[in-house]
């Protein structure tokens, strides 16, 4: 997985973090979980908070 694969993140973030309300997540904890994806394969440094705020979103997305 890249940083551009929004939907696929939010979708391994919904199974590998069940427990968690990612309304409450902060970027640098939910930056932290993605690059320890064990798929994640791109740069961690090639992320910005716009990146960031799409996965959240679609995280959200796929728990409603």
């Amino acid at each position: 997985m890249r940083w551009t694969d929004v939907y696929e993140i939010a979708i391994e973030l919904v199974d590998s973090k069940p427990e968690v309300d990612p309304i409450t997540v902060n970027f640098v904890q939910l930056r932290d979980w993605i690059i320890a994806l064990p798929d994640f394969e791109d740069d961690p440094d090639r992320c910005g908070e716009k990146i960031l705020e799409a996965i959240q979103a679609a995280w959200i997305e796929e728990l409603d």
